[in-house]
């Protein structure tokens, strides 16, 4: 960790509480298009698979289905609300800025839309070096993390991703650098039975004692 100049931190469900309002919208939505499939069987589904954009997911789970763009639809439309009700707590608070103000850079890498991401940032008034969200063609994974070593001009151990699921392990594994997992949406054994060497913490402020 000594060697990290830059964290990437995923957003929801690592800076802030709202994957598991968002796993009972996507259940919802799911087991209303699919009834053979019970609530919490979507819901862990959807689980299963966070860490992509939903309509990725959808994608994942019901491969060529034509109404995947309707769920996609209705779920982007009802996680909204209860979106900008969420704020960031104050070790989150904490742990960015004393990140920053120990020389470190400070991102975040989200799957979450570009201008939901900016606008919550910018209402909650927290700063960060760099804030990347999904748009097209430029999604979390190798196309933020090389975005990241070009514009600081670093290499890859140079940077840590901290995230709450399997997927943003399985990114940046596939990709070389190093990852940290906070428990929360997903338990630190499950982070272990992927990869028995992964680091996990249970809160955000536990970075600045590894």
């Amino acid at each position: 960790m000594r060697r990290t100049k830059a964290y990437l931190f995923d957003f929801d469900g690592t800076l802030v509480d709202t994957m598991m309002g968002f796993a009972d919208i996507a259940a919802d939505v799911i087991s209303m298009y699919h009834g053979d499939l019970s609530f919490d069987d979507a819901r862990q589904k959807y689980l299963d698979t966070s860490g992509n954009p939903f309509f990725q997911q959808l994608e994942i789970l019901f491969p060529n289905d034509p109404l995947n763009r309707d769920k996609a639809k209705i779920f982007e439309e009802r996680k909204i609300e209860g979106f900008f009700k969420t704020r960031f707590h104050e070790d989150v608070r904490y742990t960015i800025n004393q990140l920053r103000e120990e020389g470190h850079i400070a991102g975040v890498a989200s799957n979450n839309f570009q201008e939901l991401i900016d606008k919550f940032v910018f209402e909650e008034e927290l700063e960060f070096d760099i804030v990347l969200g999904y748009r097209d063609n430029f999604e979390k994974g190798p196309a933020h993390f090389n975005y990241v070593c070009e514009k600081f001009g670093l290499e890859k151990d140079d940077l840590t991703f901290v995230g709450d699921s399997l997927k943003d392990a399985e990114k940046a594994r596939n990709y070389g650098i190093r990852f940290i997992g906070i428990c929360g949406t997903f338990k630190r054994e499950d982070f272990l039975k992927s990869d028995p060497n992964t680091v996990t913490i249970e809160h955000l402020k536990e970075l600045l004692e590894i």
